[in-house]
């Protein structure tokens, strides 16, 4: 087979693939981008056996079907050394052999028959539909999979939790320490589902989708075992998370009196700076309120004998109290929200804390973050 495309253009979107295409010992096919010539069209396939990206590519120049799996390291960093130039493949489908011409160059690979790369799958039974815009679910993955575990004895909680039902869609994601709760009441399903996302997926769809400088609707289907996702010429599916995901609403207390309101910067850069002086294995960051408008923070590194107080202006209503928590999931809790000022909900030094935006204009959002404390 032999087709013509633009070096600029394969490079931009086997860049796009380059996630997937990772060292893989037990199936080294992996390695390699399948290259699928069908009609007019050129297909790129990329997979790490648990996930799979599909790109298409409209060609001008085409003669002859077939594919074959491609050396995709190679060929990528030949393409980002190459002026935007058209480039001449010449697939040799019995040899697997491979010619590239353009320019004044010429260029031979050896790929691999393509009957040896794993099935692509393929949606089947009944699926859980739902169209989002792409500017919104890369929001909500941003939002929460920094809270997201890596341990994989709990491998529901290496992923995040999607939640569909008729009045809205919700995203969960927590490593037991912190959690976050992301609603959206603009995302309409015409039926119930949930199902976990793993990390490493949503890495990719994210990193795609954020390609396209324009919103694009993005149509999301799931069955039992794998969910996909198809916006403009990608296809993107990934095998679903196994397990049943923690009841998370249980965890979230409803009972909170005291509630801080502080500027969500200057409370993020206090607690950076405090970080400086905490133990750097377990950063404690100790909060202290009693009334009025001031909050103390304060670290301490016994170890060291380093330690750290600052106020804080702010607006406190509710008993005087003293709770601690890691100063690392403060600061990415506070780095993750926009909000010009955030409120801290607690009850007890023992019970979690909530930390919700304040003055948020998007009416379809709602934003919950939760950080158990530590004991001081």
């Amino acid at each position: 087979m032999r087709f013509i495309v633009n070096s600029q253009l394969l490079l931009e979107n086997l860049q796009s693939l380059s996630g997937l295409l990772v060292e893989n010992k037990a199936l080294p096919i992996l390695e390699k981008c399948l290259f699928r010539i069908s009609g007019n069209n050129l297909t790129l396939v990329a997979s790490d056996s648990e996930s799979v990206a599909v790109v298409d590519i409209a060609l001008d120049e085409v003669s002859g079907e077939g594919a074959v799996a491609v050396p995709a390291r190679s060929l990528l960093d030949a393409l980002k050394t190459m002026p935007n130039i058209p480039l001449i493949f010449n697939v040799d489908e019995a040899t697997s052999g491979i010619e590239i011409s353009g320019g004044q160059g010429q260029y031979k690979l050896t790929g691999e028959a393509a009957d040896t790369y794993p099935e692509i799958p393929q949606m089947g039974g009944d699926a859980a539909i739902a169209t989002i815009s792409s500017d919104i679910l890369v929001r909500a993955i941003s939002k929460t999979i920094f809270a997201t575990g890596n341990d994989q004895l709990r491998a529901t909680m290496c992923g995040v939790l999607f939640e569909m039902k008729p009045d809205g869609m919700t995203f969960v994601a927590t490593d037991a320490h912190k959690l976050v709760r992301y609603r959206r009441s603009d995302i309409k399903t015409p039926a119930e589902a949930s199902f976990v996302v793993p990390k490493k997926a949503l890495n990719l769809l994210k990193n795609m989708l954020t390609i396209n400088k324009e919103a694009v609707p993005v149509q999301m289907e799931a069955n039992e075992k794998n969910v996909f996702f198809q916006f403009g010429n990608v296809h993107i599916s990934c095998r679903l998370v196994d397990g049943r995901y923690p009841n998370y609403q249980a965890v979230i207390p409803t009972d909170n009196p005291n509630k801080l309101t502080v500027a969500r910067q200057a409370f993020l850069t206090c607690v950076k700076r405090s970080c400086i002086f905490a133990n750097k294995a377990i950063p404690q960051v100790r909060l202290t309120m009693s009334g009025g408008n001031e909050v103390l923070v304060s670290t301490e590194d016994v170890e060291n004998s380093s330690a750290s107080k600052e106020r804080v202006a702010c607006q406190y209503e509710g008993d005087p109290l003293e709770i601690g928590f890691n100063a690392r999931y403060f600061v990415e809790i506070l780095t993750t929200l926009e909000s010009e000022d955030v409120c801290l909900h607690m009850s007890m030094p023992n019970r979690a804390g909530l930390i919700v935006p304040m003055g948020e204009s998007d009416e379809n959002e709602d934003i919950l973050m939760l950080m158990m404390p530590m004991m001081m």
